[in-house]
C-alpha cells in the first residue's frame, strides 16, 4: 500500500498531469479533433476520480483528527475545501465530456468548455 507520506506527492504529480490533459482536451477542440478531445477530458476526469480516491486513503490514513488543534483544523479545512472544488470541477468536466460527445462545442463555440477549464 501507499505511504501517507507519498500520497500528497502522488497527488501533486496527479493534480499537474490533469492540468496537462484538460490543455490537451482544449487544444484538441479548438483544432477540430474531436476523438483527441474526448481521450484528453476522459483521462482528465480519470485523473480527478484517482486524486479523489487517494485525499480519502489519506483521510482515512491520517493520524489526527480536525478536533486535534490548528495542524488537524488547517489540514482538513484546506484540503476539505480544495476536494470539493475538485469535486465540483469533475463534475463540471464530465458534464463538458457527455457535450462533447453529443457535437456541442465546436471551433468557434466551446465556452462552457473552457470555463470547466478554467474552473
Amino acid at each position: 500500500m501507499f505511504d501517507p507520506i507519498e500520497v500528497p506527492l502522488l497527488n501533486t504529480l496527479i493534480l499537474l498531469c490533469s492540468g496537462a490533459t484538460v490543455t490537451y482536451a482544449h487544444h484538441a477542440i479548438t483544432c477540430g479533433n474531436k476523438i483527441e478531445a474526448v481521450f484528453g477530458l476522459v483521462l482528465t476526469v480519470v485523473l480527478a476520480a484517482i486524486f479523489t480516491g487517494f485525499q480519502a486513503f489519506e483521510y482515512v490514513s491520517a493520524d489526527f483528527t480536525i478536533s486535534d488543534g490548528i495542524y488537524g483544523s488547517t489540514f482538513y479545512m484546506a484540503t476539505g475545501f480544495h476536494g470539493f472544488h475538485v469535486a465540483i470541477g469533475t463534475i463540471f468536466l464530465t458534464v463538458c465530456l457527455v457535450r462533447l460527445t453529443l457535437n456541442h462545442f465546436t471551433i468557434q463555440h466551446h465556452f462552457g468548455f473552457e470555463a470547466a477549464a478554467f474552473y
